[in-house]
């Protein structure tokens, strides 16, 4: 591959324009679709009883050292997006900084993962419908049916527009961050007060070790990821938000900071309102805030707290269509993928038939979950996958900034530090979380995992490569270009 800089690219290989929807949303709805993708709700609600398991109650450290490479990675996006505001975002900076087969597979990856996090928030969206409706039925084809009907109402509103979807989320947002940090309050209340039943703070709780040393910290920092990750979601829409190369950058870090408040005050706050016996029972059975709630104010508040993880679900689907479908697209303009998925209809300027995949796809894997295997049992499965996906492609990006501001990083010590340094860190801190979270007793069914999503990857890769041939993986490789 031959080299260009960013000023002299003129190659066979033009950057498609953007065609969606330009300067539709603000800096603040971005931040809550960037927030509503990592799905704060049903997040801490799949990981609560885990997370306080696998660190001995020593997660709120956990989730603030997370929380300190999420940033780094972050500050990378906002670089990369001023030099290249286009919703294929990783995909095209890895492609055209590093090279474009890597930049594939890392399209590849964001796509499996943002389709594996969307099925482990939209399979328990069923029992907690039913909970909001006094309905303890654990019939499948009642979740089926709920899960169904949603995707389905989320996927209209992402083919109508960028702006009903904004709008949509931030009303959802709203209730749900007020549920959640509301019942956190109430939990720490009753735990430093010593209410019957709850689990006493010590100070095991503020160290990373947890109790008595016994956490593990590379299982706690896996859960943690998990939860953090969806954060760049506001990097796939920067085509439609104003000031595109400066405003999705400073929204996903504002995304990880209030993440970051949200989720430590949260699990920090519910963690010992159940003996961990109980929290740990519950955790299996999918209904850790749930039986948080009843503890804390008994059957009607429970119903609140199932609402505010409904719309969590609701909110993390519509987010996973419109977010996905914005990525197929980017790569389609490449013909990385079928030409018809980067069609945008000239009426709501939108990747209608992306995201008409996206949607049935999400169906499609969701009844396969529910019907193959029992709820409680996809959960570790779909949760560790999905976080290692994340990390993944979160490793790549930081490497793209590295590579791309290369001439920065050899002539400055400040951008040797905030381009080099720090991202090579990030990177390296994923990559031990990886490699942890696959070295594990029992993590085998997790590793065929992995290696089946990147087998899958690259025969696709293939496919786009001779198949319909391409010319992305005849691009040039970029980097800023010098300054005078």
């Amino acid at each position: 591959m031959t080299e260009q800089t960013a000023s002299t690219f003129t190659g066979a290989v033009p950057v498609p324009p953007a065609r969606l929807e330009p300067d539709a949303i603000g800096v603040a709805q971005d931040t809550v679709i960037g927030m509503a993708s990592a799905a704060p709700g049903v997040s801490v609600g799949l990981t609560l009883a885990g997370l306080a398991a696998v660190s001995a109650y020593g997660s709120g450290p956990v989730i603030i050292l997370t929380a300190i490479p999420m940033l780094i990675i972050a500050n990378a996006y906002r670089r990369l997006n001023m030099w290249n505001a286009n919703c294929g975002a990783s995909f095209e900076w890895v492609g055209r900084a590093i090279n474009p087969y890597l930049g594939f597979l890392t399209g590849w990856l964001m796509i499996a993962a943002y389709i594996t996090g969307a099925v482990s928030g939209v399979e328990v969206i069923g029992p907690n419908v039913l909970t909001v409706f006094g309905s303890n039925s654990s019939a499948a084809w009642a979740d089926i049916g709920i899960a169904t009907v949603i995707t389905l109402v989320m996927l209209v509103i992402a083919i109508i527009g960028i702006r009903i979807t904004a709008r949509t989320q931030v009303g959802m947002a709203a209730i749900e961050y007020a549920i959640l940090i509301g019942f956190a309050i109430a939990g720490l209340v009753a735990v430093l007060g010593h209410h019957h039943g709850t689990f006493p703070i010590t100070k095991g709780w503020f160290s990373l070790s947890g109790i008595g040393g016994r956490g593990s910290l590379a299982g706690g920092l896996l859960a943690a990821v998990y939860i953090f990750s969806g954060w760049e979601g506001t990097l796939y829409v920067n085509e439609e938000v104003k000031h595109r190369r400066i405003n999705p950058g400073r929204a996903a870090i504002l995304a990880v900071l209030i993440l970051t408040v949200i989720y430590t005050l949260t699990i920090v706050g519910l963690q010992g309102v159940l003996s961990p016996a109980k929290l740990a029972a519950a955790g299996k059975n999918g209904t850790a805030l749930v039986s948080v709630a009843q503890a804390l104010g008994g059957p009607n508040w429970a119903k609140v707290m199932a609402l505010g993880l409904t719309l969590s679900v609701i909110a993390a689907t519509g987010t996973s269509i419109v977010l996905t479908a914005r990525i197929i697209y980017g790569m389609a303009s490449y013909r990385t993928l079928p030409d018809f998925l980067s069609n945008v209809s000239r009426r709501y300027a939108t990747p209608v038939n992306a995201s008409i995949v996206v949607g049935v796809l999400v169906i499609v894997v969701t009844w396969i979950y529910l019907l193959v295997t029992s709820v409680q049992g996809a959960f570790n499965a779909i949760v560790d996958v999905s976080g290692l996906l994340f990390g993944l492609f979160y490793i790549l990006t930081a490497l793209a900034t590295i590579v791309y501001y290369r001439r920065r990083v050899f002539t400055n010590a400040w951008d040797a530090v905030i381009l080099g340094i720090l991202p090579l860190a990030a990177a390296g801190f994923l990559g031990w979380v990886v490699f942890k979270s696959t070295d594990v007793a029992g993590a085998a069914s997790l590793n065929w995992s992995l290696l089946g999503t990147i087998v899958v990857g690259l025969g696709l890769m293939f496919v786009a490569r001779f198949g319909l041939r391409s010319p992305f993986f005849q691009i040039a490789r970029e980097s800023e270009p010098r300054r005078s």
